[in-house]
């Protein structure tokens, strides 16, 4: 072949272009779309329970923190509460004169008052609402028996009514110790299980801690002897030997109009005209008991009520009328009624009933 022929050259194959909008990214398959798409749902969902999971903790948190807030502050005001009884009992047994006395009392009665509203202004948990009342009964039962034996002080001390008023006192120290039962055997048991529910530990090592405390220093202080030898008094004669045997009562159930009070509930009652209150009491001794004194009192008033019945006769059970000496001011307040313990008596725990009631 000649220097000067032709060679053929291989035919010329233009370059493919590109498909019209492509700029050389990876191809959108609709495969690879919906394993993006998937990958994106799955990280919102992540990020969406993460968020779920960290808002439920911090209610959690912030709900253990308003349990034991609570738990802190009925310890605080119990303890207060407590350290009030001790000053009761020292003024009692400190030998002043009824005059000072009752001053000295007047004033422990306003610090429990004060307590009770301490107490009423708490951040209260849901979980915790059956423990404050019970925490509120137990310290309006404490200012209650305060003030009732405020008024009982002088003519326990002088006068012809020395025997009539050392009962009084000893049937108030009777709602102390009540309202020591009210506070360990209820509002603290209501506090254990709420924090239990919550998964908080109770008691030691490492659980919270739930205050326990007395307001009653010793049984002793039920007795009319033992108060008279605190007052320096001496006991007045009682007519012979006490009989023996069991000696007491039982007061049953109120009622007023018809209706039976309820301890649980709030009792709605009209003010006007003074109300009369029906007491169904036993005598659970077994002993004829004469001069059986019953009364009604009205918390945060001066407002009474009282009947005696001449006598009862073991295992006799009657109904007996207590008419307020006047219409309290409408409002709420705990209205105690006590069957005041005779001689020798010596479980004095179920004779009185305090209820919640509303007057209209």
């Amino acid at each position: 072949m000649s220097f000067f022929d032709e060679v053929d050259e291989p035919p010329h194959t233009p370059p493919k272009r590109r498909p019209s909008g492509s700029r050389g990214g990876p191809p959108h398959d609709p495969q690879t779309i919906r394993f993006r798409r998937i990958v994106a749902v799955v990280v919102i969902v992540i990020l969406v329970v993460a968020v779920l999971l960290l808002v439920h903790g911090c209610q959690v948190s912030a709900q253990n923190s308003a349990l034991r807030n609570y738990n802190n502050s009925v310890a605080t005001v119990m303890q207060q509460s407590n350290q009030t009884g001790a000053q009761l009992f020292s003024e009692l047994g400190s030998g002043a004169s009824s005059t000072t006395l009752q001053s000295e009392i007047a004033q422990t009665a306003a610090n429990a008052a004060s307590q009770i509203k301490t107490a009423q202004r708490f951040s209260v948990p849901s979980a915790m609402k059956a423990a404050q009342q019970n925490v509120i009964l137990a310290l309006q039962m404490r200012h209650d028996g305060i003030q009732a034996i405020d008024n009982r002080v002088e003519p326990a001390m002088s006068g012809s009514g020395k025997a009539a008023a050392l009962t009084a006192i000893a049937a108030q120290m009777a709602r102390f110790y009540a309202s020591d039962v009210v506070y360990s055997d209820y509002a603290t048991t209501k506090i254990a299980a709420a924090l239990h529910n919550a998964g908080i530990a109770v008691g030691p090592p490492d659980g919270v801690t739930i205050y326990g405390g007395q307001f009653v220093p010793s049984l002793q202080w039920l007795t009319p002897s033992f108060i008279a030898q605190k007052l320096r008094v001496t006991v007045p004669s009682s007519g012979g030997k006490i009989a023996p045997g069991l000696h007491g009562h039982a007061l049953n159930s109120v009622s007023v109009g018809g209706t039976t009070l309820q301890t649980g509930s709030t009792n709605t009652i009209p003010a006007s005209p003074p109300p009369s209150f029906t007491l169904n009491f036993t005598n659970t001794g077994a002993n004829t008991e004469t001069n059986v004194l019953l009364q009604v009192t009205v918390s945060g008033t001066s407002i009474t009520g009282e009947t005696t019945v001449p006598q009862t006769t073991a295992g006799q059970t009657l109904n007996t009328n207590v008419t307020l000496g006047s219409s309290p001011p409408a409002g709420s307040y705990q209205v105690t009624a006590t069957v005041e313990p005779v001689r020798g008596e010596k479980s004095t725990s179920n004779n009185s009933l305090t209820f919640p009631v509303t007057f209209q």
